[in-house]
């Protein structure tokens, strides 16, 4: 190896380790703030206020001693990553991306660089430059170890462009990925496989990016996963038919056919998925219930699966959960600024009851982990009794139900109270059994977070009186209910806007003061489809929320038993944003469609 060169500040050593400009090329726009601090290029391009530089500054001058200013200012929330590597191109006057086309990069050069080195140090070689040197995507110029070891693994000089940590490994594990596209190829080599020696079990989770496996039926299925990952499904649906297969993902809560395998398969792939969940692949009479732990593209998975016997094989539902990525924040889920304060109010309370409402695959189990996260504290006993666990909480006492062993919601909540809890969340009352002791909990001075399946925030009264629950113990307890949808967000890549007519607006609940408070001027957007939403129009998903506060007059109500509509007509009166309502804002604002809405919504029109 080359002995080290010899500068002392790290810009120079990047700067040494990339290729000059070419003689006789025009300067960059970024020319002209090259070599300038980076403070001063944030405050110069107006991208940070100044105040917020010194408290950066203040800060690294103190407390975080010897960490990087851009670092501080992304911890303080005060920029955001691409942000700072905007000015940090700038400063080393190096090129800045946006996005790495994993299209474009160079599979014969990704030989060269193992995937934990890349994923690692954020790099990616994209292909062969001028002079003989490789172009490459980077996410820290200033780890110049790392520069210097992909030189030395590609042999040549390096021509760095910045983009951010996320772009960087998406191309990644777009580029290594052997599998996600080839479902044809592999079905092809299922013509000469022995479709009894299947499995292996995975008894410690190795990243299936990795895996070397040979058996096409064990490459389909790894395939099956990482595509079902790579296009963020929550659900893989493999339903046995006359004559073959259907391979389905539920993607933003709609269903999508993927592959349709040969028939002759079926016992192939489901006893390899079976393996995989440590279930018995004799017993193919009964339904059964496993869990599966595999590692994608760096990412820890926990696959629930599901088998039921029908007329035609075996039906296998997997449910997937992305530990790296499951745990959203109150802020990100779609709440108004106000409803926030309302929730922070709600959950910070010493005591009582807290709902949240809406039916099956409607995010309530995500917003309860999101307010149990916020309140999380080495100060606070916190106790939950769920069916099943979805996500494991750091720091807080969590018990699955087992009927089996008369381990039910109402008894596992029984014990909790001899645990001196402060906060406890009950997955969902399902009786009044339950009810009553959740009721008593919050009566004594604990904080009981649960849902109800109902269809708006209203209805959970009436509910919780059909159980049997006395209407003054309903007031006394309850403080506060969410009800929820989730709706599709339009894909930034390709919406479009249009004018919508008087009779849309009308539909979709967009009255004139909407679209005064959205800011805007009479336009709507449409779905179109684009490679990036798979031609769907969307992509991803957000809630709307109807959260009404249990104050004296709801109370009051609650006390005579009147039914539920009269108790949602005082909260809108007090100011309640209705489902529909707060999905008209998200549609003035571009955010989703009028149909979206309405979907999710009908049931409350009637």
């Amino acid at each position: 190896m080359a002995d080290p060169i010899p500068y002392a500040d790290p810009l120079d050593l990047v700067r040494a380790r990339a290729l000059p400009p070419r003689a006789g090329a025009p300067p960059s726009a970024a020319t002209a703030l090259s070599g300038r601090p980076l403070g001063e290029i944030l405050v110069t391009t107006e991208v940070l206020a100044p105040d917020k530089l010194e408290e950066a500054l203040a800060a690294q001058r103190g407390e975080l001693a010897g960490t990087r200013l851009g670092e501080i200012l992304i911890r303080m929330k005060a920029l955001s990553e691409e942000d700072v590597l905007r000015a940090l191109a700038a400063q080393l006057d190096l090129p800045f991306v946006a996005h790495v086309d994993a299209e474009e990069a160079s599979e014969e050069l990704a030989k060269k660089v193992p995937i934990n080195f890349a994923k690692t140090a954020k790099v990616l070689p994209i292909g062969l430059g001028e002079d003989g040197a490789t172009r490459v995507a980077v996410a820290d110029p200033l780890d110049t170890a790392a520069l210097d070891n992909l030189a030395i693994l590609l042999g040549t000089p390096l021509q760095p462009s910045l983009a951010t940590g996320q772009a960087v490994l998406d191309a990644i594990n777009a580029l290594y990925d052997r599998a996600a596209d080839e479902h044809d190829k592999i079905m092809e080599g299922l013509e000469t496989e022995d479709l009894e020696s299947v499995a292996h079990e995975l008894e410690e989770p190795t990243d299936l990016l990795e895996a070397d496996d040979e058996a096409p039926i064990i490459r389909l299925v790894n395939s099956l996963l990482f595509r079902a990952v790579k296009e963020r499904a929550s659900d893989i649906h493999i339903n046995p038919e006359e004559r073959d297969l259907s391979v389905r993902y539920r993607i933003d809560g709609e269903l999508r056919e993927v592959i349709r395998p040969p028939k002759r398969i079926q016992a192939a792939l489901g006893s390899r998925i079976k393996i995989m969940g440590g279930l018995n692949i004799a017993e193919k009479r009964l339904p059964q219930d496993g869990r599966i732990r595999i590692k994608i593209a760096g990412k820890d998975v926990d696959i629930r699966l599901s088998t039921v016997p029908t007329s035609h094989g075996e039906r296998i539902v997997m449910r997937l959960l992305d530990k790296s990525n499951v745990l959203l924040e109150l802020e990100s889920i779609g709440f108004e600024p106000w409803q926030l304060k309302i929730m922070d109010s709600l959950i910070t309370r010493s005591h009582g009851i807290v709902l949240v409402t809406g039916p099956t695959g409607s995010g309530k189990t995500t917003t309860l982990y999101a307010a149990l996260s916020k309140i999380n504290s080495p100060n606070l006993n916190i106790l939950t009794i769920e069916d099943p666990v979805e996500i494991q909480l750091k720091g807080v006492g969590q018990v699955q139900v087992n009927p089996k062993i008369d381990l039910t919601f109402a008894n596992g909540l029984r014990s909790f109270l001899r645990q001196d809890p402060d906060v406890i969340l009950v997955g969902e009352i399902r009786d009044r059994d339950t009810a009553d002791i959740a009721i008593q909990a919050s009566l004594t001075g604990h904080l009981v977070f649960s849902t109800l399946h109902t269809n708006d925030a209203a209805g959970a009264m009436t509910r919780l009186a059909d159980m049997g629950v006395q209407p003054f113990l309903v007031a006394s307890s309850l403080v506060g209910v969410l009800a929820q949808r989730l709706v599709r967000v339009l894909c930034k890549e390709c919406k479009s806007a249009y004018s919508p007519t008087k009779e849309e607006l009308e539909q979709a609940g967009i009255t004139p003061t909407v679209l005064a408070k959205a800011g805007n001027p009479r336009v709507l957007y449409r779905s179109q489809g684009c490679p990036a939403c798979q031609n769907t129009g969307y992509q991803g998903r957000t809630g709307i929320y109807e959260l009404m506060l249990v104050d004296d007059d709801i109370r009051q109500l609650i006390l005579k038993n009147v039914d539920s509509q009269t108790i949602k007509k005082a909260a809108v009166d007090r100011g309640m944003l209705t489902l529909l309502e707060h999905g008209a804002f998200k549609v003035a604002r571009g955010i989703t469609t009028a149909a979206e809405v309405l979907s999710v919504t009908a049931e409350d029109l009637h």
